[in-house]
């Protein structure tokens, strides 16, 4: 049961084509004809079946030709009728190779595909090639040379003209799929079945456009777990939009929550095709940098100096030798070369010193990549220097990007370059940028990691009170709170704001700041106002009664006069926020399509558009997010020391974020929401104004349907007795459990570790452990049992250690109602009733998601295991594939 389920699709043992009558080729379309030349030519070695939709004879004869993938190239009007006969002759999967189906159809085709079970790529689609089984089943070219790099492009013509790129640049491919609009089988599928193929180093995205931010946030963060996952991403919106009632709806723009949303599933994006190729180049060297320190190695200054520019402009580091480094490299190189911050060879470098200085940045340990620039010049060998590089580069262990500039004069060293796989551009420019985004990668895989819970360990929020207020107003059919609500339901989740009370009158007014104290500030309070600086509805520091009186006076005539339409509820009386030094700071939450609610920090104040200063974020939030968030903002380098006022209370913005990231996890009425200006100083934060917009919402909030990166589900853990004293602790697992996880399978027995593995293996590789760590709680669940072990210090105290004595799991299978479970017991834990209770637990996590049956596959001489699912009502069949194996199913 461990084959992905799209292998018939992309890895079919035999075809059946539908592409006319093939003895009649002028009766063909161009397509079809295409797709049998390049079939034919792609030497597959398995059966290819050429049916026609018009052929007769009985049921059982067409059952004949049952294939694991049909391949479809009819004009459109005859791809009902070929679907139908593929579904038939019970075909597991099926390309339609075409171009202008329509929605409509599109549709119909779909729902044949569903009710056969047929994996259906396609419509509208070019293809795809997979070189290393000789298939070339696409209209895409000619086939691509063999590679590790796999490329899925929603667009035909990007994908074969990348192909053309890659033949001169000697770019290989595992897999290149183009889907093409209409396609059932989609790039959040696609992603999934690359992150397990194991020909697969990495692989190259170009997107225009997604169904379902979940599902595909879930099979990006799966890849990006497991190689890198470059991507480029064309229909860049403009920011903003019109509609948008908060400042955050404003500023924040569907391209910007895109970045973020790759960023934060580990993932880099690229914005243009040429870096797309550049990318492409790298990744299929098989580079991954673990850092930013990039040497530079050059025979002339000014490139050198061009590219370590341009990498300061990236937020890359210049990697420089250590003085022992330097002092051994020196005596190898030209009298004339330096050492100080590039590795100036001089322009009498020869192959020889480029040797030298490579071997000396790949065994540094301040070196992250390596970047060798050569300028052709006189008495330069350039495909000398070429040579010396491609025999060293096997053993250099780190990226090795190189820029051989010029054109005639190097043209031949290019060539021994390219075929020695080593990346090669040629501008200095071009060669970093390279790298920089490939060294992306190793950042946004810190962002991937993080799993923070809807709630954070902070006071817990009055969530009944929140969710009153919410409802309370909607049941008034209004989406739009007062300031007072804003701020009660900021209140609720124990975010620091000004006492605010609601004056309908001059006299009011007075009143309320005298019991305020003074200084006060007044705001006009209308739900018809989004910005109230706009209107002069704002007036500060009123320092006594008849101050107020006056203010309040002027502000209504004014708000008449220039707003006369708008719905006034009164003036709001408020106290300053008493902090002279304070920062004033923007956090605001705007909802995107597709990827729902995100949350947006910077520079607050009322030239919020204008300074455009936001840095953005998708929930839910830790504090490692939080932190990261501020410092991308450009007004995080006011929080420190600055102009004789002490550095701000950071945390203190942390815990807000905080705060915010609950309300969005817990409140999915949540539509948009401005804190402006939140104004910290070194004493603490205050939320001064507010302004929350809210509409009726599908489904609970536990549910958390709204967001695209599914909360830790830490509702699911339990504490529970062990036999004869002790207890553990149930919890679903975590990306930090990874050497607690790798400890527990090697403590496990030789025979233990065979029946859950089914192999004799002593530990989980560093892929496997990523992938049974960091996993998607939307499709699998994973629950560890955690012992405390506490041992006595000789000074009285207790050291405590934990260790994982058992895992429970279960992954969701794609018909989405069933699902496959696996279980592993600690052997010094044996007997005390754990495989019960983790099985126990992990249906009822399946049960709670809808699933209907959980099964798995237990070797026929696991008996304590056949005992155990005996025991829990499992029914226990014979495993046609396998007679070692027994199926136990169960229904949920």
């Amino acid at each position: 049961m461990d084959k992905h389920y799209l292998t018939p699709l992309f890895s079919p043992r035999s075809i059946v084509v539908f592409a006319g009558n093939p003895e009649a080729p002028d009766t063909q379309s161009p397509q079809a004809r295409l797709v049998v030349e390049q079939l034919r030519d792609g030497g597959f070695a398995g059966p290819v079946t050429y049916l026609d939709i018009g052929m007769t004879g009985t049921l059982s004869e067409l059952a004949q030709s049952r294939s694991d993938l049909a391949i479809i190239a009819l004009p459109s009007e005859q791809l009902v009728a070929a679907l139908e006969v593929a579904g038939r002759i019970q075909s597991k999967a099926a390309l339609i190779i075409s171009n202008g189906v329509d929605s409509a159809l599109g549709t119909e085709l779909h729902t044949i595909a569903r009710r056969h079970g047929i994996y259906l790529l396609g419509p509208n689609s070019a293809g795809f090639q997979r070189p290393r089984q000789h298939l070339n089943a696409s209209v895409l070219g000619p086939m691509a040379q063999e590679g590790s790099l796999a490329l899925v492009s929603q667009s035909g013509a990007l994908t074969a003209s990348i192909l053309d790129w890659a033949v001169k640049n000697k770019v290989g491919f595992s897999h290149v799929v183009s889907l093409g609009p209409n396609t059932a089988v989609d790039i959040a599928q696609v992603l999934d079945f690359l992150a397990d193929d194991r020909g697969t180093q990495s692989i190259v995205v170009y997107l225009e456009g997604i169904r379902n931010a979940r599902r595909f946030m879930s099979a990006l963060r799966a890849a990006a777990n497991a190689k890198p996952v470059i991507v480029l991403k064309a229909g860049r919106k403009p920011a903003g939009s019109k509609a948008a009632l908060t400042h955050s709806g404003t500023i924040v723009g569907s391209d910007d929550v895109f970045d973020a949303a790759l960023q934060r599933a580990g993932a880099v994006r690229v914005r243009s095709f040429v870096q797309l190729f550049s990318a492409a180049k790298c990744l299929a060297s098989r580079f991954l940098p673990v850092g930013k320190r990039l040497a530079i190695i050059t025979n002339g200054g000014g490139p050198g100096v061009l590219a370590a520019d341009w990498a300061d402009a990236l937020g890359l580091e210049l990697a420089t030798l250590s003085p022992e480094g330097c002092a051994e490299l020196k005596p190898q190189l030209s009298p004339l070369a330096s050492l100080s911050a590039l590795i100036d060879l001089a322009e009498d470098a020869e192959a020889g010193h480029y040797r030298a200085a490579i071997n000396a940045c790949a065994a540094s340990k301040n070196v992250d990549g390596i970047l060798v620039i050569l300028s052709p010049k006189p008495g330069i060998d350039s495909s000398a220097v070429a040579q010396a590089l491609a025999e060293v580069h096997p053993n250099v262990g780190k990226p090795l990007i190189t820029c051989w500039m010029g054109d005639n004069q190097v043209a031949a060293a290019r060539v021994i370059l390219n075929n020695a796989a080593i990346p090669t551009f040629r501008t200095p420019e071009a060669a970093v940028g390279a790298f920089f985004n490939i060294a992306s990668f190793h950042q946004n895989q810190q962002l991937l990691h993080q799993t923070p819970p809807p709630l954070s360990q902070l006071a817990k929020p009055d969530l009944e009170g929140a969710r009153i207020l919410i409802e309370s107003v909607l049941t008034e059919r209004r989406k739009v709170l007062t300031e007072m609500e804003s701020k009660a339901l900021l209140s609720a989740f124990h975010i620091p704001v000004t006492k605010t009370i609601l004056a309908r009158s001059a006299n009011e007014a007075m009143l309320v700041a005298n019991q305020l104290g003074y200084p006060v500030a007044l705001k006009i309070d209308s739900p018809d106002i989004s910005h109230k600086s706009d209107v002069h509805g704002v007036v500060l520091n009123l320092q006594n009664g008849a101050a107020v009186r006056d203010a309040w006076q002027d502000m209504m005539a004014t708000v008449a006069r220039l707003r006369p339409e708008a719905r006034i509820n009164g003036v709001t009386v408020q106290n300053m926020s008493g902090k002279t030094n304070g920062r004033e700071l923007f956090i605001g939450v705007s909802t995107d399509q597709p990827f729902g609610p995100v949350i947006s920090f910077g520079a607050g104040g009322t030239m919020i558009e204008l300074i455009a200063d936001r840095a953005i974020e998708l929930p839910p939030l830790n504090q490692f997010l939080a932190q990261r968030l501020i410092d991308r903002a450009r007004c995080a380098e006011t929080l420190d020391a600055w102009r004789g006022a002490p550095p701000a209370d950071r945390e203190a913005i942390e815990q807000i974020l905080l705060r915010v990231s609950e309300m969005v996890c817990a409140l999915p009425q949540l539509r948009e929401m401005d804190i402006n200006p939140v104004i910290v100083d070194a004493n603490g934060a205050l939320a001064v104004d507010a302004r929350i917009v809210i509409d009726h919402a599908a489904g609970g909030a536990d549910n958390y349907h709204h967001l695209a990166i599914l909360p830790y589900p830490a509702d699911y853990a339990q504490e529970w007795p062990l036999r004869g004293g002790g207890h553990y602790n149930v919890r679903p697992i975590r990306p930090d459990d990874a050497q607690m996880l790798q400890d527990f399978v090697r403590a496990m027995s030789p025979q233990s570790r065979y029946f859950r593995f089914v192999s004799s293996m002593r530990e989980l590789s560093v892929k496997m452990l990523a992938r049974f760590t960091l996993i998607d709680y939307d499709r699998e669940m994973a629950l560890v049992a955690v012992h405390r072990h506490r041992v006595p210090n000789e000074d009285g105290g207790f050291t405590e250690t934990e260790r994982i004595i058992g895992v429970s799991r279960y992954v969701t299978n794609p018909d989405l109602s069933t699902c496959e479970f696996s279980l592993a017991i600690a052997d010094d834990f044996s007997g005390q009733g754990m495989g019960s209770r983790l099985m126990l637990s992990i249906m009822d996590v399946a049960r709670s998601k809808g699933l209907a049956h959980i099964e798995g596959l237990v070797l026929t001489n696991n008996t304590t295991m056949l005992k155990l699912m005996k025991s829990l009502d499992f029914e226990i069949k014979r495993y046609e594939d396998d007679p070692d194996f027994r199926l136990c199913v169960r229904a949920l």
